[in-house]
């Protein structure tokens, strides 16, 4: 049996730049005469760079969210299932996800890091949360452990037994790995992030569970890196998707 307290995410497939963007908006005004644009992607004049940063953040600012859909990022996650929960109730996202009917699922668990803080205060919508005692943190990883392998024991016991996998499956716990491919644009990833992070500066705070907010830290990451204009206008106006 594997332990893991991290999760994974890969970009496997893209079509998102910032000119994506600039061709979908501009249409509007220049209509035909932007299908030449649309198939550049090169240097720019600094002069042309400035407009453009303008414009993005115009398009941000003001809330113009159709031009920032059109483009595509698909990331490979790992990840608990518990959290797996969490990102399907964003609709705004395409998933497929290994199923449990018709693969053997592997002995991979989640258990909390000794980073990970344990104590929940304040009311909802505003939780804070702090680091455990040495005790809670040994009583966190200890329960998880012997729940996990008692759990995969019996799932194993009745796999061998003849019962059908979607059936075996109902006594694994939520910390379970599994894995998906997840697609989104620029516009749904932003409103995702922006409500599963937490970063000073956001108009709209958010308190995310952290082991989600880790998968959307590394999504993040790549988001920064291919469209670097949106993203920078993203966090200069405060986070909030258009």
């Amino acid at each position: 049996m594997q332990f893991r307290s991290d999760v994974t995410v890969e970009l496997v497939r893209s079509s998102a730049h910032d000119s994506d963007v600039l061709f979908a908006a501009r249409v509007s005004t220049q209509g035909e005469q932007t299908l030449e644009s649309s198939q550049l992607d090169g240097a720019q004049t600094e002069q042309d760079e400035k407009r453009n940063r303008g414009l993005i953040n115009y398009l941000m600012r003001d809330r113009h969210g159709s031009p920032f859909e059109h483009n595509s990022m698909t990331f490979y996650v790992q990840a608990p299932i518990f959290v797996f929960r969490e990102f399907m109730r964003h609709r705004i996202a395409s998933y497929n996800e290994e199923s449990g009917r018709y693969r053997e699922l592997n002995p991979v668990f989640y258990v909390p890091s000794v980073e990970r803080n344990l104590i929940q205060t304040g009311k909802p919508g505003a939780y804070e949360f702090h680091p455990g005692t040495a005790e809670q943190t040994a009583l966190v990883e200890q329960q998880t452990r012997d729940v996990s392998r008692h759990a995969y024991e019996a799932y194993q016991r009745m796999l061998e037994a003849g019962v059908a996998r979607e059936v075996a499956r109902i006594v694994l716990p939520l910390t379970i790995y599994s894995s998906m491919y997840v697609t989104m644009n620029a516009r749904s990833l932003m409103n995702f992030l922006s409500l599963r992070t937490k970063r000073d500066g956001s108009h709209f705070p958010s308190f995310p569970q952290r082991e989600i907010e880790m998968c959307a830290e590394k999504m993040e990451e790549h988001f920064a890196e291919l469209m670097p204009l949106t993203y920078a206008a993203f966090n200069g106006n405060g986070r909030v998707a258009p």
